[in-house]
């Protein structure tokens, strides 16, 4: 593993420094899910050229919010759900470089190229292809509309609650992502507090759904135990509204103090 800065940033040069002889494969997330950085996925996929190891990047958070260009990352795999930009469930995509040879997931059939044998789910393929055009047609508007939306949020939240910190890169983020973590307040309350407003949020990663323990995530940027288990994350998709984010940020304000009072 490569380590990442307080922001969740990777440096291309401690990837540089982890490659050896007998590396297969470099794979790297485009953007975090949790915090929201978007990593210099271009510069490792250079290097890894030059060294002439594979490189895989993991798009699933970065389709349908900011350009994705297989050659402008320089990527030989490249994988995607369809869920992310409002897809069928259940689909997603890989793309391969011409000449990248892969051995078969699933043995039998011959649908995939080879790779997975099985039926393949035709209605939800469909649905993700036309669900990313829709996207393309609509990211460059919804990026810009997102990221004034976000930024409402996080201008009153960071300006009424004392200690509120904005985890992840301040820039290079995903437009439509919030993550914060509040000094002195669990989680946990506070997701119940937001759910009983109808405010859908969560401590992390969907993946760790459950889970009592601090984000990884987080605990690998240098963020200490306390203050991670008060993380928050909230996304905002092409509903969101403005009336909603006014809404949420004084739900959140209101929240965290009353929890702080009563702890």
């Amino acid at each position: 593993l490569v380590p990442v800065d307080g922001c969740g940033l990777v440096d291309p040069a401690d990837v540089a420094g982890r490659i050896r002889p007998e590396t297969a494969l470099v794979s790297v997330m485009h953007a975090n899910n949790e915090v929201g950085t978007i990593q210099p996925v271009a510069a490792i996929g250079a290097l890894c050229r030059e060294r002439g190891v594979l490189f895989h990047v993991d798009a699933v958070q970065t389709v349908g919010s900011i350009p994705v260009c297989v050659n402008e990352l320089g990527c030989d795999l490249l994988s995607l759900s369809a869920h992310k930009f409002y897809g069928p469930k259940g689909a997603g995509a890989l793309y391969v470089r011409h000449g990248t040879h892969l051995a078969p997931l699933v043995h039998g059939g011959r649908q995939e190229s080879g790779r997975r044998g099985g039926t393949v789910n035709v209605p939800a393929v469909v649905g993700m292809g036309a669900a990313v055009e829709k996207a393309t047609a609509v990211r460059e508007a919804e990026a810009v509309r997102t990221a004034a939306l976000r930024k409402q949020l996080v201008d009153q939240v960071l300006s009424e609650v004392t200690s509120a910190v904005l985890t992840g890169h301040p820039s290079l983020r995903l437009p439509n992502n919030v993550h914060f973590c509040f000094a002195g307040v669990e989680a946990e309350p506070l997701l119940i507090a937001l759910d009983a407003q109808g405010i859908c949020a969560s401590a992390g990663s969907a993946c760790s759904a459950g889970s009592n323990e601090p984000s990884h995530v987080l605990l690998a940027m240098g963020v200490e135990r306390d203050l991670a288990r008060g993380a928050l994350r909230l996304t905002l998709g092409r509903s969101t509204t403005t009336e909603q984010i006014a809404f949420v940020a004084s739900a959140l304000v209101e929240n965290v103090n009353d929890l702080r009072r009563l702890a």
